[in-house]
């Protein structure tokens, strides 16, 4: 019965390793984001500058 428990308790670094990739994907977002604006609307990189400070506290919120 205790093997059964263990297999439906997630292993810690699987736990761990979702961090970084969801934390990655979010800035690569809104910093990809920034860019494609700035190429359409803007000669300054201001929305890739804003955008990436505002995706690092999201993912540090979401985390």
């Amino acid at each position: 019965m205790k093997k059964d428990s263990q297999k439906k308790t997630p292993n810690k670094w699987v736990v761990f390793m979702n961090i970084p990739i969801q934390m990655g994907v979010i800035i690569f977002a809104f910093s990809y984001l920034g860019i494609w604006l700035d190429e359409k609307y803007t000669d300054s990189s201001i929305f890739t500058i804003v955008l990436s400070l505002l995706s690092v506290f999201i993912a540090l919120y979401n985390v």
